[in-house]
């Protein structure tokens, strides 16, 4: 008897294999009823009521947020030598057949299944099989083979087409993470789904942070963006309650500071004005440590009131972008990027 294909959204989402006539769980971005949302667990007929501490009440988080979806960014389409280049470029496609084996926890997690590192719980706990054969640690996957996780196949995703790249002006308040016990307001409950992938942040923000956001369905680009190896700058305007000196500012660009988790050093700084006891600075750094523009400003006795991330490498914060809105970029633009990383269009030759 051959198993049950479940798309990688169905997965993700915990669609249930049961027949149409059974309750299906609540897919991912969905929000319950009100009169179905269960209050806790209940007191049995002439017996205690149970503490709320008991069974999986524990583990119960906080309930989600509700927000509202973010607005696209409109625009005039390109003349039309771009809306042809457009068209081309997403039509072509990558000969499977080109692809090197990739470990399978990075396939999966390519392919929406779960993170990495869930990943590698699940194959250490010999729930991924490969070709009939149980998975393990470091096993690699190419485009032919067959993956079962937990009994379901899984159709592996490969990059044999142009990736998605969209925008998103993030709001303070807002985090980047699709799992969080406070109920907090996330970025990924406010943009669109992709298709046939999952977003990828590129970098993350944290909630007191605004500004340029990057997100794509390209692990590859993700990688070539934010590895600490490729020392791709991030440009940022903050506004202190103070003001630096110069020497101070020539500290920062020629010297470094010293944080708890090492040294630190602006590639430039500039200020950008202010008024009264507020002023604002333009920083730009090649790491992306926690906080680091945040910690650099405390060493020096400065506190950061606004932070909003301007620009990361080669994309800067659209001037028509307003806060909570996203633009997904065309498929000639996306090209573009890939061409500034060093990658293979679909169709192309892929480098070895």
């Amino acid at each position: 008897m051959s198993k049950k294909t479940v798309s990688k959204r169905e997965y993700r989402d915990g669609v249930s294999a049961k027949p149409k006539s059974q309750a299906k769980p609540f897919a991912k971005g969905r929000k319950p009823h009100p009169e179905k949302v269960s209050d806790g667990p209940k007191p049995k007929q002439g017996g205690r009521a149970a503490k709320p501490d008991e069974g999986r009440a524990a583990k119960a988080s906080v309930p989600k947020t509700r927000t509202t979806q973010a607005k696209k960014l409109a625009v005039r389409n390109p003349n039309q030598k771009i809306m042809e280049r457009a068209r081309d470029l997403k039509e072509k496609r990558t000969d499977l057949s080109s692809f090197e084996p990739v470990r399978l926890q990075k396939a999966l997690a390519a392919s929406g299944v779960g993170s990495r590192r869930e990943m590698e719980e699940w194959i250490a706990e010999g729930w991924v099989t490969v070709n009939g054969r149980t998975a393990g640690l470091g096993d690699k996957v190419s485009p032919d083979d067959q993956v079962l996780v937990k009994g379901s196949v899984i159709k592996l995703k490969w990059p044999d087409r142009l990736p998605r790249i969209i925008l998103y002006y993030k709001q303070e308040g807002e985090i980047v993470s699709r799992d969080d016990p406070q109920g907090r307001v996330s970025i990924f409950d406010r943009l669109p789904q992709a298709a046939s992938s999952r977003w990828v942040a590129i970098g993350r923000l944290d909630i007191n942070t605004s500004g340029l956001l990057i997100l794509t369905t390209s692990g590859e680009l993700v990688n070539r963006f934010a590895h600490p190896s490729f020392e791709v700058e991030r440009e940022y305007a903050v506004r202190v309650l103070g003001e630096m000196t110069t020497e101070q500012m020539r500290q920062l660009t020629e010297e470094g500071v010293m944080l708890e988790d090492g040294l630190a050093k602006a590639e430039r700084i500039r200020e950008q004005g202010g008024e009264g006891a507020n002023k604002w600075y333009s920083v730009v750094i090649k790491e992306g440590r926690n906080r680091e523009v945040r910690r650099i400003f405390e060493h020096f006795g400065l506190t950061v009131s606004r932070l909003v991330r301007t620009a990361f490498g080669p994309i800067g914060l659209p001037n028509r972008l307003k806060r909570g809105q996203f633009y997904e970029l065309n498929p000639a633009e996306v090209a573009n990027i890939m061409k500034w990383a060093d990658m293979a269009l679909p169709g192309s030759r892929r480098r070895r």
